[in-house]
């Protein structure tokens, strides 16, 4: 499918260029109240962005006016939920929180200025085109899209409107990562010639909802909605409630935990995709009736796109059947190493007098220091319910307000989606995966 042709029916909805009549509507003053809608109340939701919207929402004059969601289970919960954090935040006054039925119905009521978007992984570059063309501001969670037809498709689209866009990669909002960020640029660490990266758990139900999966009736949502641009296929609990294991509705390991990781070599190298990807893994051990690995190690070849020398090389490995090694973030230079995980930066590695001296060079041995020393305050590396996201959702606040760019705009999701499809047809294939900036897309070699 090409990207134009994507843009035809996004769950039922028809998709336009430009501002509607109603984004017109939608111009705010500086003292207006913000009304969001959340769209898709999944754990990560329930867990962290509603909350994180929440605890800035009275401040900033924001509210959550809706819940849309195609299942009625989450439909209800999500409005109970929401009330419950209105209530408890001190939010009164309106008429409460509205449940939604789809999207189409969210945006066509023209009660919400910005949504919120938590859905599966394949929808949200989709969701977030239909929530820009019905006039709205958009928080969207990551991955943003796992094929180059979407990814493309929402680039077009959203750079072309005037909406600001925050992909949820909140790394970027984390005050020990913009410190690594900081430092990095300030030329002090070097240039970085490795990276090591890895997301290890032991958990066999990681992504598995056995109870709602024996729960749910095809009845109970719209399962024709849930598919949107993927091809049509039979009814399947697992695929709904489970899809993080089933491919194309996501890639899994990657799609979840790698593209935080690879964001974060975009971000401090200021390279905007690899210049190739190898990898490979396997289903070794949580053989349940997934298609997506538990297990995958993929290389990354980073530096000049229009040059082969220079640059280096990311490792980054991934297994759900070992916790041994936890979630780890290693940047190395010629003097030492950058390590997120202990907000550390060390001379350990680095080029020693012994060794430069024999080649006639300088030897260089980064300083011992803590990142809070260049500025900001330590977060673990997984940054899951943490400060990071509070600090990404008010940015994303802040910036609906002033109308400037936030931390991780439409290029920013963009770029980690390029990536992302890069491991997916390394993983799907085993073979070399480069990218193609003329027909932007992934070229298999």
């Amino acid at each position: 499918m090409t990207a134009g042709a994507a843009g035809g029916m996004l769950g039922g909805g028809v998709i336009t260029s430009g501002m509607t009549s109603k984004s017109y509507g939608r111009i705010l003053g500086a003292n207006d109240r913000v009304r969001v809608g959340v769209v898709g109340f999944s754990a990560r939701a329930r867990g962290s962005l509603i909350p994180s919207l929440v605890a800035s929402a009275k401040g900033m004059n924001f509210d959550i006016v809706a819940v849309s969601d195609i299942w009625n289970r989450r439909r209800e919960e999500g409005v109970a939920f929401v009330q419950a954090q209105r209530a408890e935040a001190g939010l009164e006054g309106g008429d409460g929180v509205k449940a939604m039925r789809n999207n189409e119905e969210l945006y066509d009521s023209g009660m919400v200025d910005a949504v919120v978007v938590s859905t599966a992984d394949f929808q949200h570059a989709l969701h977030a085109i239909e929530a820009v063309e019905a006039g709205c501001d958009v928080y969207v969670e990551k991955p943003f899209a796992n094929t180059m037809d979407d990814a493309n498709l929402a680039l077009e689209r959203i750079t072309a409107s005037d909406r600001v866009l925050q992909v949820g990669t909140q790394r970027r909002s984390a005050s020990n990562y913009m410190a690594a960020n900081e430092y990095i640029r300030s030329g002090k660490f070097g240039d970085i010639v490795a990276a090591h990266m890895t997301w290890n758990v032991n958990q066999p139900g990681r992504w598995r909802r056995p109870n709602l999966v024996a729960a749910i009736k095809e009845s109970d949502t719209d399962w024709t909605r849930y598919l949107m641009n993927r091809p049509h296929e039979a009814w399947d609990p697992r695929k709904y409630l489970e899809y993080r294991l089933f491919w194309p509705y996501s890639s899994g390991i990657p799609g979840q935990w790698m593209v935080h990781q690879i964001d974060t070599v975009h971000w401090f190298s200021g390279l905007p995709y690899p210049r190739s990807v190898v990898g490979n893994g396997g289903i070794y051990l949580w053989k349940d009736g997934r298609k997506n690995f538990d297990t995958m190690t993929a290389v990354y070849d980073y530096g000049p796109l229009d040059d082969a020398t220079g640059g280096f090389q990311v490792v980054y490995s991934s297994r759900q059947t070992n916790a041994a090694g936890g979630v780890r973030e290693l940047y190395y230079s010629n003097g030492g190493t950058l390590n997120l995980d202990t907000n550390t930066v060390s001379p350990d590695g680095g080029l020693t007098e012994r060794h430069a001296v024999a080649m006639g060079m300088q030897p260089f041995q980064l300083n011992e220091m803590k990142l809070d020393e260049v500025g900001g305050v330590a977060t673990a590396a997984n940054t899951g319910g943490d400060d990071a996201t509070m600090a990404h959702m008010r940015n994303w606040m802040e910036c609906v307000r002033s109308r400037e760019t936030p931390n991780a705009d439409i290029h920013a999701a963009w770029n980690h989606s390029v990536a992302l499809c890069m491991t997916i047809a390394a993983l799907h294939t085993g073979k070399r995966i480069t990218f193609d900036m003329q027909k932007m897309d992934v070229v298999v070699r």
